[in-house]
């Protein structure tokens, strides 16, 4: 058996994989439509748009096939991404890279294999759309053509997720994108019994720089706050923009404590920030922080409005000792 190479460009391959946020999310109608429109028009049993991970190849989309991934290592789809074209075995026996392969000698039994590359916006290879059969065959021109039709039809969709769930400045996830992502690491620590924390944040005086220095200099204060959300927090925490100047952090497997600690460290990030970029003006912003133990009733929505009100109480609080500041 021959394991697939390595992309050259396999890191930002998987940063792109990982930026658009639908590793492990639930079933959409509009990939399905696609595997099954390729199942009934190829008459094959197995169709599967596949996206390449890591160490895995995770399927968005299934049909004929019960398990939801397998190892990288044994993919036919780590080979198929490698080209540019279509990747075909007609018969998996009598090709020596498949042969011993265990996903021809165990199941699914592969005998014919198909896999078109989807190619992302930045044209890094994120998947296939693949068929897969369990006796040898062959595609003619016409097949092929009707399957790069249905791989372009899957690639649409993969920008289109992006594109609905990326906030157009800073280039994180905007709230639609943050609140699939976060309930679903939410859950995720619900059944492993792991703590979330949630931070809520709003920049204070962001007017103010948008009326004295413009709204240019504006987008770059946001931008700014983005960046150093992005170098602060961990791959598996999210974080977002969800209003204009209102940002938000999720930080899974993370107890009252030590979102403290990572909240201190994101602090002095900021301030260290302000004091090299000398743009007359400096980024502050006010926090509000909540912990839980989440359950399978914990919504992403209530921990939301709980942290929203967390946040304002405190901004409140710190007007209300300045203006005595001031007055004394």
């Amino acid at each position: 058996m021959k394991m697939p190479d390595t992309p050259g460009n396999e890191e930002q391959r998987l940063e792109t994989l990982r930026s658009i946020d639908i590793l492990d999310t639930d079933p959409e109608e509009r990939f399905d439509r696609l595997t099954r429109m390729a199942k009934r028009v190829f008459d094959v049993p197995i169709a599967l748009v596949s996206l390449v991970d890591e160490n895995r190849q995770w399927f968005k989309s299934r049909v004929g096939l019960d398990t939801c991934e397998t190892r990288r290592d044994i993919s036919f789809c780590g080979h198929a991404i490698l080209g540019d074209g279509p990747f075909i075995i007609d018969d998996t026996l009598q090709d020596e890279r498949f042969a011993d392969n265990p996903l021809v000698t165990g199941e699914p039994s592969i005998r014919f294999y198909a896999g078109m590359p989807l190619r992302y916006v930045n044209g890094t290879k994120l998947g296939t759309l693949c068929i897969i059969d369990h006796k040898p065959r062959s595609l003619d021109d016409e097949d092929l053509a009707m399957f790069r039709d249905l791989a372009e039809m899957a690639e649409s969709e993969l920008s289109a997720v992006h594109l609905a769930s990326i906030d157009e400045l800073t280039r994180i996830p905007n709230r639609r994108g943050f609140i699939v992502t976060a309930q679903n690491s939410i859950s995720l620590c619900a059944r492993h019994g792991l703590p979330v924390s949630l931070a809520y944040f709003d920049l204070d005086g962001f007017k103010t720089i948008n009326d004295r220095y413009g709204h240019n200099e504006g987008d770059h204060a946001l931008v700014s706050f983005a960046e150093l959300m992005r170098r602060t927090f961990r791959d598996s925490d999210v974080f977002a923009r969800i209003g204009g100047d209102e940002f938000v952090a999720l930080l899974t497997n993370t107890g009252e404590k030590r979102a403290a600690e990572v909240l201190a460290r994101f602090r002095g990030q900021v301030e260290s920030f302000n004091a090299q970029a000398n743009r007359g003006y400096e980024i502050k912003f006010t926090d509000g922080i909540v912990s839980v133990w989440p359950d399978e009733r914990s919504t992403i929505g209530d921990l939301l409005r709980r942290a929203d009100v967390m946040m304002y109480e405190r901004k409140l609080r710190d007007q209300g000792q300045s203006e005595i500041a001031q007055g004394g």
